[in-house]
């Protein structure tokens, strides 16, 4: 029995009241970016003079809402993402799924879509609130900007899924995310921009999917343009990881 689009809808329907239920979701997908962009562009000076090496922009035109905005997608990629489909697999909601019309994979399409709306829902607020409280002008290539946000969580959603396939617990995974999470912000720039990191660190953070990601976007606030390298490096990652994934994921 194939599956028909009224199931698709009730699935939709169901999976997005549980997905809105949770108070992680909230706050660290979309609250979290959100008040960071607010509060530490008011409150360090530095983010709003303007940065002769940014053609006289602020880093808060730049930098900040960049990275915020990867927060986001990494929230989503490596901690909401794996953690709902090891859940599921662990309590048999997915096997149980696999002799109905509704199968496993239905379930893993709408768990992708959900975090990808909420990843662009955050952006947009991202963007428009900095730009209504801080002036932060809009990006200057949206269609080359947007194409890059959707590349980025191919990236990093691929490293998201390839966790939820190799870790068999949902404790695990939730380690296993912490751990992939954090030292991502630190490649993104987080806490240290790229342009400040050593030589040898800024060349390993550039090859992989959070800084490639990180520095395609800063560049795109900055100027409207990125290198394509970065592009690559975030297809490339994409492509792995989402191979990798196929070949060991399991719905029981």
């Amino acid at each position: 029995m194939a599956i028909t689009t009224p199931q698709v809808r009730r699935l939709t329907s169901v999976e997005t009241k549980l997905y809105l239920r949770e108070p992680a979701v909230i706050f660290f997908a979309v609250g979290l970016p959100i008040a960071l962009t607010l509060i530490l562009g008011g409150t360090i000076p530095d983010f709003q003079k303007p940065d002769p090496e940014l053609g006289g922009l602020r880093p808060i035109d730049t930098h900040l809402p960049g990275v915020m905005i990867i927060l986001s997608v990494l929230t989503c990629a490596f901690s909401l993402l794996p953690t709902v489909l090891v859940t599921y697999r662990e309590r048999g909601i997915l096997k149980r799924m696999s002799t109905t019309p509704v199968n496993p994979g239905t379930v893993l399409g709408v768990q992708l879509v959900l975090n990808v709306v909420m990843t662009v829902l955050t952006t947009v607020l991202i963007l428009v609130l900095a730009h209504l409280v801080y002036d932060v002008p809009f990006p200057q290539a949206p269609l080359a900007f947007t194409g890059t946000l959707l590349l980025g969580m191919v990236s990093t959603f691929a490293i998201g899924l390839l966790l939820a396939a190799l870790a068999p617990t949902s404790r695990l995974v939730q380690g296993l995310g912490m751990a992939v999470f954090f030292p991502s912000l630190f490649f993104a720039g987080m806490w240290v921009p790229q342009a400040l990191m050593p030589g040898v660190l800024r060349t390993i953070s550039e090859f992989t999917p959070s800084g490639a990601f990180g520095a395609a976007m800063i560049d795109l606030l900055a100027t409207g343009g990125t290198e394509w390298r970065h592009l690559v490096v975030m297809a490339a990652w994409g492509v792995v990881g989402a191979v990798t994934a196929v070949r060991f994921f399991r719905w029981s």
